[in-house]
């Protein structure tokens, strides 16, 4: 079952940052279809946020086809977001792991490491479409 974490820094809003990290999870075939998100009040007293936060969040993952409430029941997901990379992904997680490490250890805090690692990949993305 996926845990939501919720960073109240980011600049993005809480609903977004549910609904974002239940693609990243389908995306990285650790939600599949037919599995249960957690409950409105499971997420509520998870990440101490409002119910209709959690209720927004989900009904934009029916709006995208992604999940479904079934009344009394619960949120499932519907479809999943794997594709033929999947099996790519062991490789590649162990290796940037490498690389995370090596970050640690030349003294890159946290924010270090995500600035490093946002502006390199959208310096990569940019000289992909260039």
């Amino acid at each position: 079952m996926i845990e939501f974490r919720i960073d109240p820094g980011s600049g993005v809003a809480p609903y977004r940052q549910l609904v974002q990290q239940v693609r990243q999870a389908l995306r990285l075939g650790l939600l599949h279809e037919g599995d249960q998100l957690p409950t409105v009040k499971g997420v509520v007293g998870q990440v101490a946020i409002n119910p209709n936060t959690v209720l927004k969040a989900y009904r934009e993952l029916e709006h995208e086809g992604l999940a479904e409430g079934r009344p009394g029941l619960g949120t499932f997901v519907t479809r999943s977001l794997t594709d033929s990379t999947l099996a790519a992904h062991k490789a590649l997680r162990a290796e940037l792991s490498r690389w995370l490490v090596k970050a640690r250890r030349a003294g890159l805090d946290d924010d270090s490491i995500t600035a490093l690692f946002d502006s390199t990949f959208r310096g990569t993305a940019e000289e992909d479409i260039a």
